[in-house]
C-alpha cells in the first residue's frame, strides 16, 4: 500500500475495525517513511456488477462513479462524509443483494434519491435535476412543488416554506 502523501510503500497498521454493516474493514496506517497517517478500507471482491443504462448500453459498476454523484448533489450542504458513506454503503448492499449480476441505473439513481430526500432536500434536488435530466425549468418547478406539497401534508419543513413563500408573495 503506497503512502498518498510520499509514495512510500511501507507502512504499518495503527488500528482495524469493521464497518457497521460488516461488509469492509477500515484500517488506519501509518506510512514509515514520513510518519503521516491515513486511511484504507478493505472490500470483499463481488462479481463483476453491470449497470444497464438509459440506453440499453451496459457497463461496469464502478464504486466511485457513486461517490461522485452524491458528493456533487451534496457538495456545500449540511451532509457529513458518515451520512454520505452511510448512503453508499446501503446502496451497494441493495446492489450486490440482488440476484442478477446486472442492475437498471434507475434503480441505482431511485434508490439514491430515496436517501437524499429523507438528508437534505436541497442535495435530493440537485441530483434528481442531475438523474431525472430536467429539460426545462417547469420540470424542475414541479419536482419542487411536489416536495412542498409532502413537507405540507406532514406539517414539518413544508409548512414554514409555504409561509416563507407567501411572505415574498406578499411583499413583491
Amino acid at each position: 500500500m503506497k503512502c498518498p502523501y510520499c509514495g512510500f510503500e511501507e507502512n504499518r497498521v495503527i488500528d482495524s475495525r469493521a464497518s457497521k454493516d460488516g461488509q469492509s474493514v477500515r484500517r488506519r496506517r501509518e506510512c514509515l517513511q514520513c510518519k503521516k497517517r491515513f486511511t484504507t478500507y478493505e472490500y470483499v471482491e463481488k462479481t463483476p456488477l453491470l449497470v444497464i443504462k438509459r440506453d440499453g448500453r451496459r457497463e461496469p459498476y464502478t464504486r466511485e462513479k457513486l461517490i461522485e454523484g452524491i458528493r456533487t448533489a451534496c457538495r456545500k450542504r449540511p451532509v457529513s462524509n458518515e451520512i454520505v458513506n452511510r448512503i453508499i454503503e446501503d446502496v451497494e448492499r441493495k446492489l450486490f443483494s440482488k440476484e442478477s449480476d446486472e442492475v437498471e441505473s434507475k434503480f441505482i439513481g431511485e434508490t439514491v434519491m430515496e436517501h437524499l430526500k429523507e438528508v437534505d432536500e436541497i442535495s435530493y434536488v440537485r441530483f434528481a435535476s442531475v438523474y431525472r435530466q430536467f429539460k426545462d425549468m417547469n420540470e424542475f418547478i414541479e419536482e419542487l412543488n411536489s416536495l412542498l406539497k409532502k413537507g405540507e401534508k406532514n406539517g414539518g419543513k413544508g409548512n414554514k416554506r409555504k409561509r416563507i413563500k407567501d411572505d415574498c408573495k406578499g411583499k413583491s
